[in-house]
């Protein structure tokens, strides 16, 4: 967390080498240890990001006795700028990044219990100390991305770049496949669907004899684990990024006291409370509830695409018939069920490492030849369903050293990847140049990362 000094608190600093905190016996607990413009780095807070390099397996660059206080003031001239420069993170981004952190930490652990305990805290304390780290971090690397966002490589600079690099030097690329996947969702039983129904009727009955509150009922059964644990929350959301369904009964929602309509999304069923409207965005809960799909009609889901699967073995029709009219994927329907992939840059390649597929389709394509198509399988799709399917191999690559006429964007990548870096790092040198910087005198022999720290 950052500790903005006062300017009272800077002067002191620049006229002693160390400002200590102590306790009630004058024994010292704290100290500053450095100082980057007006802002101070604890011991306390290079403790901090040591213990938690240990549980996220961090690797520091050098002694991290020197690099940890060196990659907090790195972070603190990034912040300063992003404030300058006006770099934003929105709530629900914030939001989204603490869940998923928490998440992470619970499946290391084992349970939200055990969470609580190993910190000392409750998940609502963790989730608040979590958020303004987390902001600090987001804008961090929203202001990397400003310094970075228009350089360009030349394929004429990649191939002098990897003209003379040695052999050993030269990136591996690993195995890749493209594969093609046709889905059938089991159809869910009118019983089911009204039991679901006859349950969220129940929560709203409660919710409105003032029996039990709607977050209380979010907490306990809602099957959303992004919103559950608070209490069904949606931070301000804007129409676009909602299910359509779940969007127009939300933004038609205009009293907080009263609870929606029971709505169907491509997620399950949902009833919706109105916390705020802020101009074009919306801030609800819900309880969302999934009907279960029986035995029996996965059974015959997967009956369907053995039938299936063995009519295109006999030529009765291709796979890419199949997926485009069969298949319930609707995000492959349309490309003969070729799936696709979104890379960290943003584009879309139809190329997958098998650790980025689904796990249950990455089992099926690892032990098929290119052309063969898999035996039925079930999984949970992108939206928590469950659905059958059967996958074929349209091609797969061996992992081997990249090559500009295969592998010229793998290759273009690892060249703007040093140019980016070389950018960065030199932004930094002159910003330790022209800002103030004072530390302690036993981080005077360090080898830093960065230049210009000891003056």
């Amino acid at each position: 967390m950052n500790r903005i000094l006062s300017l009272c608190a800077v002067l002191l600093l620049m006229a002693s080498p160390v400002l200590s905190q102590t306790d009630s016996l004058g024994t010292i607990v704290d100290e500053v240890i450095w100082v980057v413009g007006d802002e101070a780095i604890l011991k306390s807070d290079v403790e901090a990001l040591r213990i938690q390099g240990q549980q996220e397996g961090m690797h520091w660059h050098g002694d991290p006795d020197c690099a940890i206080p060196e990659q907090i003031a790195v972070q603190k001239l990034y912040l300063n700028q992003a404030i300058i420069d006006s770099v934003e993170v929105t709530e629900s981004e914030i939001s989204q990044g603490v869940e998923q952190y928490i998440e992470n930490m619970v499946s290391v652990i084992g349970s939200r219990e055990k969470l609580e305990e190993y910190q000392k805290k409750s998940i609502s304390q963790i989730r608040a100390d979590l958020r303004e780290s987390y902001r600090e971090r987001q804008m961090v690397q929203g202001m990397q991305q400003k310094l970075v966002k228009d350089i360009t490589v030349t394929p004429a600079e990649v191939r002098r770049y990897f003209k003379d690099l040695p052999l050993d030097s030269v990136p591996f690329v690993p195995t890749e496949v493209e594969v093609q996947i046709i889905t059938q969702q089991p159809r869910i039983e009118q019983e089911e669907i009204n039991r679901v129904k006859e349950e969220l009727r129940d929560y709203t009955d409660r919710i409105n004899k003032g029996e039990s509150s709607f977050q209380t009922l979010a907490r306990l059964y809602s099957e959303d684990p992004g919103t559950a644990r608070r209490g069904g929350e949606l931070d301000y959301t804007g129409r676009g990024t909602l299910d359509p369904a779940f969007a127009n009964v939300a933004f038609g929602l205009t009293d907080p006291k009263r609870v929606s309509k029971i709505v169907e999304s491509e997620f399950g069923f949902h009833i919706i409370q109105l916390i705020d409207k802020r101009g074009d965005k919306i801030k609800v809960r819900h309880i969302l509830r999934k009907p279960v799909v029986s035995d029996e009609a996965v059974q015959k889901s997967m009956a369907r695409l053995d039938s299936i699967r063995t009519d295109i073995l006999d030529d009765k029709f291709p796979f890419e018939a199949g997926a485009s009219i069969i298949s319930d994927h609707k995000d492959t329907r349309n490309n003969n069920g070729l799936m696709f992939n979104a890379t960290p840059d943003g584009l879309r390649t139809s190329r997958f490492k098998l650790a980025e597929l689904p796990p249950e389709v990455a089992r099926a394509v690892d032990g098929l030849q290119v052309g063969e198509i898999s035996k039925p399988f079930q999984m949970m799709n992108e939206r928590g369903k469950t659905v059958c399917a059967i996958v074929k191999l349209k091609s797969r690559t061996e992992g081997h050293k990249a090559t500009i006429t295969e592998d010229f964007q793998v290759m273009k990548n690892v060249v703007l990847e040093k140019m980016r870096n070389k950018t960065l790092h030199d932004w930094l040198v002159k910003r330790i140049k022209s800002t103030y910087v004072r530390i302690n005198d036993r981080y005077r022999d360090c080898q830093f990362e960065y230049e210009g720290w000891v003056r």
